[in-house]
């Protein structure tokens, strides 16, 4: 038998907006589990609860059912002071004796998620309700002896909520000094009841559903991935699983915002750490432009676009990277805000770590574990021009920029853009100093000799440069442009700015992108502008430029690795 003095719980496993609601669950619940009752929690919610219980037994009941699934996962336990006026079972008094235990059995018993304040609802016509939430509120006493019994965490929660509601600005430290009561104070002023500067059980509720009603609808529940080794708070009614995909688990949108979740968890060190650090820069769900730390041992990246935020966060401990990505719409900010919040205090590291063959790999180019790279709007090629590290490349692609690459990687500014001949120049950002720079050729080329463009045919897929080899069909345009040279050679848009090599290994000139309009030219026509124009465009933006003094034909292995050396991508990005 359970002695009296024991404090007695319960757990709770629904909270309903209406009476009529609450009788409705209670009655479904009633039916498959004892010792359902039912109370008033104030602010136009009623709570469903098993019990009463001792400590002890709350837990295993707890335990049990959730395991059975018989109550939902995020049930909890929750305390006789939480609750009003007895409405189930119908024509009941509160219940003061300790309810039998359910069958037991050896299961983990996994930790409830803290309860979210519901958020009040519109009156409702049901009289049983009105009946309900008519109840007198506690005695200034009563509200003492109430709060006395919070935890820590609920005492800090009522500072928190204070604050966000605009009367406390203080420290959270869920002591209840002489800032917190005045702010209590000028909070029940404002909310028409008697300003004590203590809440009673109704008020905390009240207070704390206003607080919570931005996250009312996400349907934040505790999830614990065994996969990952990772348990956190999930929104998820906006996500849901969709696939592993080491190291990432992918929680996709359940509706058309793009609300997103990426759980991390993979084996490593530091090195691995700065190596997840440096590819998730990479991925079009960060992006460029937001805060981000890194240190020994975690980091922060944050990406704000257009249309969403994302906040990335990953720590390394015992040999292992666990963290999660929140990528949300933007213009919800207080609500990304809250939750991440949530997600960040809840996050767990429980045992395990993803293995690198789990899930699905999805083999493209254009992917890592499932995420899309960031590519810029336009790819095209170029070549160094001199040691300092300045590119020749086509005026195509220099335009309306938010910025400009040499290889993904190097911003560059533009220094020169001759429209009319389509020659452009970059100076990089940063010092370059490239192993090799193009040689202009002194003199016009013979015809019918044979040439080679160097450039990014597939705009990068490759990585590399390739070399496409054609002849010198004439040393002017079609329509007798002198500073033209048309060439026998099929060329990809992706080679458009790359250089043109003759068979000294001279540049004598620069591809041009594929002319639009009307007429269409044969596929194996392409143009290049000449190497006295490049020299122009270069002596325009104060460059000096370096000719070609070799006169003996070059071998094709010895002109791909100087081509490899010379030829860059450069690209446009938004």
């Amino acid at each position: 038998m359970i002695a009296q003095e024991q404090p007695l719980v319960w757990v709770q496993i629904e909270a309903q907006p209406s009476l009529s609601k609450a009788q409705d669950r209670a009655r479904d619940y009633g039916a498959a589990l004892p010792d359902v009752n039912g109370f008033a929690l104030g602010g136009g919610w009623y709570a469903i609860a098993l019990g009463p219980y001792t400590a002890d037994d709350a837990r295993e009941v707890l335990r049990i059912y959730r395991r059975e699934g018989q109550i939902p996962r995020d049930s909890y336990i929750a305390d006789t002071a939480n609750f009003r006026q007895q409405f189930w079972p119908i024509g009941a008094a509160f219940a003061t004796g300790a309810a039998p235990l359910p069958d037991t059995a050896d299961v983990a018993l996994v930790a409830p998620v803290p309860p979210v304040a519901p958020q009040p609802a519109a009156p409702q016509s049901d009289p049983g309700q009105a009946a309900v939430a008519s109840a007198p509120d506690e005695t200034l006493a009563e509200a003492r002896a109430s709060e006395a019994r919070l935890t820590q965490d609920a005492r800090e929660g009522l500072q928190i909520a204070l604050q966000w509601a605009g009367y406390y600005n203080s420290t959270i430290d869920g002591a209840f000094g002489r800032g917190t009561r005045s702010s209590m104070s000028a909070w029940q002023e404002a909310n028409n009841h008697p300003s004590t500067g203590v809440l009673t059980t109704l008020q905390r509720s009240e207070l704390l559903a206003n607080y919570n009603a931005v996250l009312s609808d996400l349907d934040l529940r505790l999830l614990d991935d065994t996969t990952t080794g990772i348990a956190l708070k999930m929104p998820l009614a906006r996500v849901k699983f969709s696939k592993y995909n080491p190291p990432f688990a992918h929680f996709d949108s359940i509706g058309t915002d793009n609300a997103r979740v990426l759980l991390i968890s993979q084996e490593g060190d530091q090195s691995t750490l700065f190596g997840l650090y440096d590819i998730m820069q990479t991925l079009e769900i960060v992006p460029e432009t937001g805060p981000r730390e890194r240190n020994d041992s975690s980091f922060t990246l944050i990406g704000e676009a257009a249309d969403f935020i994302s906040h990335t966060q990953v720590w390394l401990k015992d040999g292992s990277l666990k963290g999660f990505t929140l990528i949300w719409p933007s213009g919800e900010e207080e609500r990304r805000q809250r939750l991440l919040d949530e997600m960040l205090t809840s996050f767990t590291r429980t045992e395990g770590v993803m293995d690198a063959s789990a899930g699905t790999d999805d083999q493209s180019i254009d992917l890592v574990a499932g995420l899309e790279i960031r590519r810029p709007r336009l790819s095209r090629s170029g070549f160094f021009l001199d040691r300092s590290g300045h590119v020749v490349t086509t005026s195509e692609v220099v335009k309306s920029c938010d910025r400009i690459t040499i290889e993904n990687a190097i911003e560059a500014d533009v220094i020169a853009d001759d429209k009319l001949s389509g020659v452009a120049i970059l100076r990089p950002k940063d010092a370059l100093s490239p192993g090799e720079v193009a040689v202009l050729a002194a003199s016009a080329p013979r015809l019918q000799t044979e040439i080679a463009v160097a450039g990014f045919s597939y705009e990068g897929v490759l990585g590399a440069p390739t070399l496409t080899f054609g002849m010198l069909s004439d040393v002017k345009g079609l329509g007798g442009e002198p500073q033209l040279r048309r060439l026998a050679l099929t060329a990809l848009a992706g080679d458009a700015g790359g250089p043109v090599f003759d068979e000294t290994g001279a540049v004598l000139g620069m591809l041009l992108p594929e002319a639009q309009g009307a007429r269409q030219l044969p596929e194996n026509v392409s143009f290049a502008i000449d190497a006295d124009t490049i020299r122009k465009v270069a002596r325009s933006a104060g460059l000096a430029t370096g000719q070609a003094g070799r006169t003996n034909r070059i071998a094709p292995e010895d002109l791909t690795s100087e081509a490899q050396g010379v030829t860059v991508l450069v690209g446009c990005w938004d």
